[in-house]
């Protein structure tokens, strides 16, 4: 059974099942009546006034006061398009631009945008049939809309442009022969409304908030096995001492540690030291100020998701084309910054619990194996975990404090939230490598503990790793385990936070 779109806001969960389901998705009828009426009521307006109205019958940006005749509205339409369809760099991944369809898809069905119905079905039919236009990761300032992204998501609507139909890249033009597509003709204001937007900056967004929580998963999952493999202390993540802070992050993270480290042979034992590194004694603290952040990204990314952020708004009932700003890009931008450096921070402190494994303490052999010197074991397996550590320091640097004057001054201020955007995203394809890294030294760390047990979770994980990859008794090449490591948790982490 098809899944219809309707006008309720929709949660990031409900988002995710959308992008994951196998059924197709279609508009409601409301969706439908809505998105005709608003074009009814935008091509009256052009037929019975003069009055200038921005992008649906004047030029672009600095070029706002220049008047376009009716006759070329389309042409103007198409003209946008062609011309802001100008990225460079590296392809936007598949499934952020699967996003990108559902998310300009729900932008334009909610009626105050002046779309044809034709328009924003081919957006869905794009998305039902996995095709996915080739757009590029350079480009977008993150203020007037993710321009050059959004133009060449939208060249396949008019027969220009690349896609991905069955993972082979073919022109649009082979596209609409093998589907008997005829290309759009855009009306007035059609192609402003597919420029304009924060879909960009929104599908990295929602694809970022949904792997932090798996990712914060995972670091919380290692760090126990970790703590387990360094004999820590369970006093650190006592209720009285984390409720009396009072931050709800730390407060949950400490009562998840306690339930997964209940029953832990080696937690309970007696210990011979007072304290913890922070690494380990400040887990509930650290990665407890993630979460927050986290969940902080999701709220603004929700409202997002369920905006209409092109321009002009087109409000029928008012009788009104209004002309304002909200394609920009920085409420995204904010937040992108400071999710990237809340998990970098989990990699950061996760690479220092790597470091404390491998330092020959707490009666652990130097570098995790068992003939040091001969053997270097697990020495540069932390080189490696703290070189990507250090890059992410780099890519945490803030996108938006940054503004470049563009279009003649007509948009003086800008977000830069794409590149955040896409600076996000590496440092989360970063923090699985550090995870990884943290997940090889924690189960050949809790195997010199033997012949005392640890939880029952951490032994579950260590179980279901050690089926991927073996202990570590001689040297071997160590990028292979890393690469089956980074593997292993990309299908061991849920989609469930805690």
């Amino acid at each position: 059974m098809p899944i219809a779109l309707t006008s309720q806001f929709i949660s990031l969960e409900e988002f995710e099942h959308l992008l994951h389901t196998q059924e197709k998705l279609v508009l409601a009828d409301e969706l439908k009546e809505s998105i005709q009426n608003c074009r009814t009521y935008l091509d009256q307006k052009v037929a019975q006034s003069t009055q200038l109205i921005y992008g649906v019958n004047t030029g672009f940006g600095s070029l706002c006061d220049t008047a376009i005749s009716k006759e070329e509205l389309s042409t103007l339409q198409r003209n946008l398009v062609c011309s802001h369809a100008c990225g460079m760099g590296e392809e936007v991944p598949q499934e952020v631009v699967r996003r990108m369809l559902l998310l300009k898809v729900l932008g334009l069905s909610k009626g105050a945008s002046g779309v044809q119905l034709a328009t924003v079905e081919r957006l869905l039919f794009f998305f039902n049939e996995q095709i996915y236009p080739v757009v590029y990761q350079q480009g977008s300032l993150g203020a007037s809309g993710d321009l050059a992204p959004l133009a060449h998501l939208s060249l396949p609507l008019i027969g220009e442009g690349e896609v991905y139909c069955e993972n082979q890249k073919i022109k649009s033009s082979e596209l609409n022969k093998r589907f008997n597509l005829k290309p759009i003709v855009l009306q007035s204001k059609e192609g402003l409304a597919l420029l304009n937007g924060t879909q960009f900056m929104s599908a990295y967004a929602s694809y970022a908030v949904a792997t932090s929580y798996r990712l914060f998963e995972g670091f919380n999952q290692v760090a126990a096995l970790s703590m387990e493999a360094y004999d820590a202390r369970k006093e650190p993540f006592e209720a009285n001492v984390n409720e009396i802070r009072n931050q709800i992050g730390q407060i949950r993270v400490a009562s998840w540690f306690r339930i997964q480290l209940e029953g832990s042979q080696i937690i309970e034992q007696a210990k011979a030291h007072v304290q913890d590194p922070y690494s380990f004694r400040c887990i509930p603290q650290v990665h407890g100020a993630t979460l927050d952040t986290i969940d902080h990204a999701a709220q603004i990314v929700t409202r997002e998701i369920n905006a209409v952020t092109d321009n002009p708004t087109v409000f029928p009932e008012e009788d009104q084309v209004v002309s304002a700003g909200n394609f920009h890009g920085q409420p995204l931008a904010l937040i992108l910054d400071f999710l990237a450096i809340a998990m970098a921070e989990m990699g950061s402190i996760s690479e220092r619990r790597t470091y404390k494994l491998i330092s020959g303490t707490r009666g652990l052999p130097a570098f995790l194996v068992k003939n040091p010197g001969l053997n270097s074991g697990l020495m540069i397996t932390q080189y490696t975990c703290a070189s990507i550590v250090s890059q992410n320091k780099q890519l945490c640097t803030p996108a938006s404090i940054d503004s470049i004057d563009s279009s003649n001054g007509q948009e003086d201020h800008v977000s830069m939230g794409a590149n955040a955007a896409t600076k996000l995203y590496r440092v989360l394809d970063n923090c699985l490598s550090i995870l990884a890294i943290e997940l090889i030294h924690a189960a050949q760390g809790l195997e010199f503990r033997r012949p005392l047990q640890a939880s029952v979770w951490s032994e579950a994980l260590h179980s279901e790793f050690r089926k991927i990859i073996p202990s570590i008794d001689t040297d071997r090449i160590m990028a292979t385990d890393m690469q089956e490591a980074r593997q292993f948790l990309q299908q061991y982490l849920t989609h469930e936070s805690i």
